[in-house]
């Protein structure tokens, strides 16, 4: 088994932390995405995307998209459940971890992708307009998040789960977004202080 790493790329990392929440070591081969390595034809043979990350199992058998990786080693390692238990708490984490996927995690991205000068021979073509009109929507949400977690710890209710992880990962990818944390958000930032004192934070 051998895991196609992208080093500070958000989805990498969500993998990352998603293993070492789970004292999961899993072989790393690490890919240069500022060389753009992950354009070669070593990542292109696996993943007709060129994304990382990738995960080869020892049969052959190549798992792309971090959430499924992630999905993935869940069924290897069903403790701590970070997918949720019973019915009804695997599907509201499902709930929880694609609102914070599709209006937190999206939005930063198309913030970075659209408007970063560093950006623009990855994302061919760079749409300004697209990535201003996306950043009111990740601080809109972030304003959301603030109030729901007034009266719970995590994201999904009373236990932490992988949308957590990618809500902590979307809250650091604003800083090379360049978007600005709203001010007064103290549930949110008590939050985070709690993700960033986690190990996990460090992978």
């Amino acid at each position: 088994m051998k895991l196609y790493d992208g080093g500070k790329a958000p989805n990498p990392r969500r993998v990352r932390m998603f293993l070492a929440e789970k004292g999961v070591d899993v072989p790393l081969q690490t890919v240069d995405m500022g060389a753009m390595e992950h354009r070669g034809e070593e990542i292109g043979c696996r993943n007709p995307f060129r994304e990382l990350p990738v995960l080869e199992l020892d049969d052959g058998t190549i798992i792309c998209e971090s959430v499924a990786i992630c999905r993935y080693f869940e069924e290897l390692h069903p403790e701590p459940a970070l997918f949720g238990e019973g019915a009804v708490g695997k599907a509201e984490v499902e709930m929880w971890q694609r609102r914070v996927e599709h209006r937190l995690f999206m939005p930063v991205a198309a913030v970075f992708r659209h408007l970063h000068p560093a950006m623009k021979e990855w994302e061919v073509p760079q749409v300004p307009e697209w990535g201003h009109a996306n950043r009111p929507k990740a601080t809109a949400f972030l304003e959301f998040l603030d109030e729901l977690l007034g009266d719970r710890p995590f994201i999904a209710g009373d236990k932490y789960s992988i949308a957590d992880i990618t809500a902590f990962i979307s809250i650091q990818f604003m800083k090379p977004a360049r978007i600005e944390m709203p001010e007064g958000l103290d549930h949110l930032m008590r939050w985070y202080q709690e993700q960033a004192a986690r190990p996990s934070a460090q992978a």
